[in-house]
């Protein structure tokens, strides 16, 4: 059996061949959450289980998961001939390294390289200073082997990230079909907080609050938080206690702003949403999907209701800490019509409503209808030559020499969005899929462990767009690319708390969401110069 360490940025196939250890060496802020790969692979002799052990200095706190394979069918397009660019040629179709397993034993098969991804997330600062794992890895049979992985703490604490903000919209709707909830019962709250506290533990700070369903990828399971009943003709009563229980939650878990839901139909901002009586349970709507976005009817309930969200928005200390939409992803004339219609609705009904959208078209922000534009990382620097403030998104694409976090975009690339998101002035990073374990634009569930792509690959949607976590027995499982993506937010905190400036000469070779150093070995020298000035 033939073991060695490796950092997070190289996945690790079956196929994948015997590998000489080479040095291993981390070096970290005192508090920064940090990982480490064990692969081993047996060329000759029977199967056998194997465990793997971590120890390091009392009080250090160490998980050890498996990285469990997920059948890829075909890689995303554009193939690239770069392996910094897209990796996965000649092994995909076929198993890819994703989900995180919560177990440190394996029946490991001949003629196969497995790994387990060993995690040190520190709720207190470490003490400065070099320090030492130890790995030992015992199979069932034959000689123990042990690593030495030397990790240098340096006396750095990171601060908050500060002024950007980073949300993914978690999907309701797929906690009460995967886990068969009956709607908000009690179950369901208490797998909605495990998620929760997964979004906050990977960095970021702003959670989707469904408040009506989500305009977003077909026609929904209703997952309407607020009650609604009709008391007469135009008159309703809202009930705010699970949208109330909703934030209380999510602050438990230190989320600390709020996207509160798209108030008109996506593509197009062409309709009313789907609202229910009640909760939606029954699937009674207030009135006809085909009702007008700027209709006199819709006008009337949200002249209701929107003086009461302004209520509680006050009453919760949230108005300043929160994120209005009107419509995801407007495009072309005849959608900036309608957009700039429904933007006049809510100027008129809600003068306090900051708006912000995914769109990617300058012209919505040239012309003052969102108060925060979020381009695509294709035109996002547009907007910050324009002296546009605006956030960035990613979705389905871009893809081949972009930045992004498929499933076949080299780790090693996934690990800059820190580096990036800090290089320009934006305000935040958006994007759309948490957990969106559905096939596109339905409500039938998919598995996530053998459909990545939403079954909608020939569409244009990517394998692990929709995704980056799995639902396991009773809380989410991770994924690599997960892992990865959150802790390379720590780079921005270190780039901030440490006082970089966006354009310090380090920085210069990231010119782009395209054009930026793609290489694991560039990104570690340069953190480890930065922390080195502070010993």
């Amino acid at each position: 059996m033939f073991t060695w360490c490796t950092h997070v940025y190289q996945r690790h196939y079956p196929q994948t061949e015997i590998q000489h250890a080479s040095a291993l060496e981390i070096d970290v802020a005192c508090n920064e959450r940090f990982s480490f790969q064990v692969v081993m692979r047996r060329e000759a002799e029977e199967r056998q289980r194997v465990r793997v052990d971590v120890e390091g200095p009392d009080g250090w706190p160490i998980t050890v998961r498996r990285v469990g394979y997920v059948p890829v069918r075909h890689l995303n397009t554009p193939i690239m001939t770069s392996a910094l660019d897209v990796e996965g040629a000649g092994v995909v179709p076929g198993y890819v390294p994703d989900p995180l397993f919560e177990e440190n034993e394996w029946l490991l098969p001949t003629g196969e390289t497995h790994a387990f991804w060993i995690t040190v997330a520190p709720a207190d600062p470490l003490p400065p200073g070099r320090h030492e794992l130890t790995v030992t890895i015992t199979p069932e049979d034959g000689r123990v082997q042990t690593h030495t992985v030397p990790v240098t703490v340096y006396n750095i604490v990171l601060q908050k990230r500060r002024d950007f903000s980073i949300t993914h919209w978690v999907y309701i709707d797929a906690l009460m079909d995967w886990y068969k909830t009956d709607h908000f019962d009690d179950r369901f709250w208490g797998l909605l907080s495990k998620y929760i506290q997964n979004v906050a533990g990977h960095g970021l700070d702003t959670l989707y609050v469904p408040f009506f369903t989500p305009p977003l990828d077909g026609i929904k399971r209703p997952s309407q938080l607020l009650h609604i009943s009709r008391q007469g003709s135009g008159t309703y009563h809202f009930d705010w206690s699970d949208v109330e229980r909703y934030v209380l939650l999510a602050r438990s878990h230190g989320i600390t702003h709020f996207e509160w839901t798209h108030l008109f139909t996506q593509w197009g901002v062409k309709n009313a949403l789907r609202i229910y009586e009640n909760q939606g349970r029954e699937e009674v709507l207030l009135w006809p999907p085909e009702t007008g976005a700027t209709s006199e009817i819709y006008r009337s309930f949200l002249s209701r209701f929107l003086p009461q969200l302004h209520q509680f928005l006050t009453a919760h200390d949230l108005l300043d800490h929160s994120f209005f939409h009107v419509s995801d992803e407007p495009h072309g004339e005849e959608h900036l019509a309608n957009y700039r219609a429904a933007r006049a609705l809510l100027q008129e009904l809600a003068p306090w409503m900051k708006v912000m959208d995914a769109l990617t078209e300058i012209k919505f922000a040239e012309q003052k209808l969102t108060d925060m534009p979020i381009p695509s990382i294709t035109t996002a620097l547009d907007f910050d030559k324009a002296d546009i403030p605006s956030w960035c998104y990613y979705c389905c694409g871009p893809r081949g020499s972009y930045l992004n976090r498929l499933m076949d975009t080299p780790l090693s690339k996934i690990a800059m969005h820190g580096m990036l998101f800090y290089r320009w002035p934006f305000r935040g990073f958006l994007h759309w899929g948490y957990n969106y374990w559905y096939e596109c634009g339905k409500r039938n569930l998919i598995d996530p462990y053998a459909e990545q792509d939403a079954l909608a690959w020939y569409r244009g949607w990517a394998y692990g767009d929709p995704f980056v976590v799995y639902p396991g027995p009773d809380g989410p499982i991770d994924s690599i690319r997960w892992e990865v993506f959150g802790e390379s937010l720590q780079d921005y905190a270190l780039l901030q708390t440490l006082g970089i400036d966006r354009n310090d000469p380090r920085l210069q070779d990231i010119q782009s969401f395209e054009n930026f150093p793609k290489a694991a070995e560039w990104r570690l020298a340069l953190r480890k110069q930065i922390l080195q000035k502070r010993m």
